[in-house]
């Protein structure tokens, strides 16, 4: 699904660094830790190139090979305070979680069916419900971020290949809690 070459393949100068990182899937028994792994390090003076970042990127976190369905990282030790932003890359099905500009979190997603896309652009996370039912779907939304007023949210899903959403971003379910008890109202959300 995706790799380090989603990221060294823009041509950025940077620096890797090792360091450990979990790689879990929807099942906490499936867990493994990959050790090496690597953090991709901006240049002094020249952030990692990111459509859309909502800040200048200065780290992220290289997985060392494809991630599956259900599989994300989510490594902020050594990681300093900072404003939490969210990048979402539809083409790459890929969530990107930052605390100012550090990669934290990356998983793979589902997002809209090509009837119902889910829209690009920049939102700031509107509302948090923890248990959410869709009432337009009949279906269990937990660890809701609402973006958009008419429903766009990002919540945790059942992230299968050939699954897609009504517009929404399915996350893992573990990420997604994770997710949810760091991000605030307010913490923008890109989409491109």
């Amino acid at each position: 699904m995706t790799s380090l070459a989603r990221w060294t393949s823009r041509g950025a100068a940077a620096a890797l660094i090792f360091v450990g990182v979990a790689v879990l899937d929807a099942d906490p028994a499936a867990t493994r830790f990959i050790a090496p792994a690597t953090r991709i390090v901006a240049t002094p003076g020249q952030p990692l190139p990111l459509e859309g970042a909502a800040l200048p990127v200065a780290s992220l976190l290289a997985v060392s090979g494809p991630m599956r369905y259900g599989e994300f990282v989510w490594d902020d030790s050594g990681v300093a305070g900072g404003p939490l932003w969210v990048r979402i890359d539809r083409e790459a099905q890929l969530i990107s979680v930052f605390r100012g500009g550090d990669e934290i979190g990356t998983a793979v997603i589902l997002y809209g069916a090509p009837d119902k896309p889910t829209p690009a652009g920049r939102y700031p996370i509107l509302a948090k419900r923890r248990d959410h039912r869709s009432s337009l779907y009949d279906a269990e939304m937990p660890f809701t971020l609402r973006l958009t007023g008419d429903g766009v949210s990002i919540h945790a899903s059942d992230v299968r290949e050939g699954r897609a959403t009504h517009g929404c971003i399915g996350l893992p379910e573990p990420f997604a809690r994770k997710l949810f008890d760091q991000a605030k109202v307010g913490d923008p959300v890109v989409i491109v």
